[in-house]
């Protein structure tokens, strides 16, 4: 019998604000990460932890949108430790409203999707924001 990995699974939101910049956050490994979070067992939706996460890191609140195209990727932050990604776009209901940075994150940026590719952040974050760009463009 195969034994199949168990992985955490965190959901996370691609989130534009005024300006059309995204909301990103420096984590403990110096990495800019989008919003969000694992699910746990007590989360009803992806959807509802998506919006009480982004609350919760930056008090913005945001209606979730569809998945993103290609935003389902497995990223190891650290050898051994394998998470599944799943990103939503995201529309910022206050987006005018500047966000707070929460004591789970040491800082937080809005950036424009040009600047995107030369920050320090993992390939599938990159991709699933210059996804949700081009979605919003059309």
């Amino acid at each position: 019998m195969t034994t199949l990995p168990i992985w955490p699974v965190s959901v996370k939101a691609v989130a534009l604000g005024g300006g059309q910049r995204v909301l990103l956050l420096r984590n403990e490994r110096g990495e800019w990460e989008l919003p969000g979070g694992r699910l746990e067992p007590g989360d009803q939706t992806p959807e509802a932890t998506v919006e009480r996460e982004l609350w919760e890191e930056t008090r913005w609140r945001v209606a979730v949108g569809p998945l993103v195209d290609g935003g389902v990727w497995i990223y190891e932050p650290i050898p051994g430790r394998r998470v599944v990604i799943i990103t939503y776009g995201c529309t910022v209901l206050n987006p005018y409203d500047k966000p707070v940075v929460s004591h789970e994150h040491k800082e937080i940026g809005l950036f424009m999707a040009d600047e995107v590719p030369g920050l320090n952040m993992p390939d599938g974050y990159k991709r699933a924001i210059a996804t949700w760009y081009g979605r919003r463009s059309r």
